[in-house]
């Protein structure tokens, strides 16, 4: 039986107003679990795995700081997760809830993280894609890069530590950075059996969904229309019962959250209508039947 591992981690702060203070929690699940369970975060099917250590250091250089940070990460996931890299590389015998002993493995189906731990753990530098070998300059080309497979990543790694020692912290950052990679040379799922960065990094529905909605599509929206002209589009819409109003527009909204993110979905192709040209009105449509079909539980051909 194969149990898709489903990781999740993100720096959050805890003391605001008082010292600053910082954890770093990894949360473990499991892909088995029905999709309605785990959008429910009272049926706690996510459990904290581990908190990272998040140090301070004496090195005279800043970016010196980041690398070895980024190192004590990734030895830290090494120690925690060697567990489930042996299950995935011979297997564990484990009970089903009935009772039934299973011959079980245990890959990584999926990381859950925001864009900068992400790179942290593909090991790429923060201007290039976790999954492909694009780079911020190519962002917008019409056509898919090749993956940034770990083989690859390896063999830069290895031809990097050959002409530099590991411990030469500058030498050898500046030496990797022109290989689009961030310094790290003991991955946490090197040696990870049927896992890949660029396979188990997915999109977070939270971020690369409804907030590049908020950030580019709204944008466009209120540059095309124009700010004062959507607002007044958006205080005439008839509310529907259940649905938010928005009486005084979206251009001035301050601490927008994810669900007015959702709610804003809901009728920015209406409040636009007739005011944009045909094929843009078509591009944000496109755009949003995409991240409400992507949210599938499951598809077909």
């Amino acid at each position: 039986m194969l149990l898709g591992v489903v990781l999740s981690d993100d720096k959050t702060n805890i003391l605001v107003m008082s010292s600053n203070h910082m954890v770093y929690p990894v949360l473990i699940s499991l892909a088995n679990i029905d999709a309605c369970i785990h959008s429910k975060s009272s049926l706690h099917t996510h459990l904290l795995l581990a908190l990272l250590p998040i140090a301070k250091f004496m090195h005279k250089t800043t970016c010196v700081h980041s690398l070895l940070q980024d190192r004590l990460v990734h030895q830290a996931l090494n120690i925690d997760l060697s567990p489930l890299k042996t299950a995935a590389a011979v297997g564990i015998m484990m009970s089903d809830p009935r009772g039934n002993l299973c011959y079980c493995f245990t890959p990584i189906a999926a990381w859950i993280a925001d864009t900068p731990e992400e790179c942290l753990l593909s090991g790429t530098s923060p201007k290039v894609s976790p999954v492909t070998t694009t780079t911020s300059k190519n962002f917008g080309d019409p056509y898919q890069h090749p993956p940034h497979t770990g083989t690859m990543m390896l063999a830069a790694i290895h031809k990097v530590c050959s002409q530099h020692s590991p411990m030469d912290y500058k030498n050898f950052l500046k030496a990797i950075k022109w290989l689009q990679l961030n310094g790290i040379i003991d991955l946490c799922w090197n040696i990870w059996v049927l896992s890949d960065a660029s396979d188990f990094i997915t999109p977070k529905v939270l971020h690369h969904f409804h907030g590049m909605f908020w950030n580019h599509n709204v944008k466009w929206c209120i540059s095309v229309t124009g700010a004062a002209e959507l607002d007044f589009r958006f205080s005439l819409i008839q509310t529907l019962v259940g649905y938010r109003a928005f009486n005084e527009g979206i251009s001035k909204l301050k601490q927008v959250t994810s669900r007015d993110h959702c709610e804003i979905q809901h009728y920015i192709i209406g409040a636009v209508a007739g005011s944009v040209p045909c094929k843009f009105l078509m591009a944000i449509c496109v755009l949003l039947d995409f991240c409400y079909l992507a949210q599938e539980p499951s598809f077909t051909t």
